[in-house]
């Protein structure tokens, strides 16, 4: 229920068209929803036929009409009980890279330890776009917090392996294009 009640709260900021919800998922709210366009509209047909949302069509110019969506009384109803059981919820996280993970053993130390430096590296640059990200008052404002806790956390994390598998073997090798984890305490870099 999650899409629904992105949906719904966007909708209960002002009316707009389905292109423009999924526009601003993806430039808002990417780091914590992913709503791909088709999934978008038919979630927003399912969202109409329940009442929860209105639409019309609207027409601009000569382009060809669209069909805009607004929140009813019952969707804001929704939204409100759809939000507090959110807000309530533990919802368990599943990484799915961690599949991976299971099987590390798979693989001698060393090229273990390559594979996860660049995961390492691809973490780090996640984490700079969102510390790039200007301060965002108010709810949005607690998303990127809460993805750049998330982010920090996982390279610490990864860190924390890294320094697990040179313990395993300490001739490890770093390669620098993927940048390295900072040392064991009490090791010299």
């Amino acid at each position: 229920m999650e899409r629904e009640l992105l949906l719904l709260g966007l909708l209960r900021h002002e009316d707009m068209h389905g292109y423009r919800l999924v526009e601003r998922i993806e430039r808002d709210l990417s780091t914590c929803a992913d709503v791909k366009k088709p999934t978008a509209y038919f979630l927003l047909a399912k969202l109409a036929k329940a009442g929860l949302i209105a639409r019309s069509r609207s027409r601009e110019g000569k382009r060809p009409p669209k069909w805009v969506y607004r929140l009813t009384a019952e969707g804001e109803a929704a939204f409100q009980r759809l939000l507090r059981e959110n807000l309530e919820a533990h919802l368990p996280a599943k990484v799915a890279g961690d599949v991976g993970l299971a099987f590390l053993e798979a693989l001698g130390v060393e090229e273990a330890a390559e594979h996860l430096l660049r995961r390492r590296g691809a973490i780090a640059e996640a984490l700079e776009v969102v510390q790039a990200a200007p301060e965002h008052p108010g709810s949005l404002g607690l998303v990127l917090s809460h993805q750049r806790l998330h982010l920090e956390s996982e390279l610490s994390w990864v860190d924390s392996v890294l320094t697990r598998l040179r313990q395993a073997d300490p001739k490890l090798g770093r390669p620098a294009k993927y940048g390295s984890p900072p040392p064991p305490a009490g090791e010299a870099s």
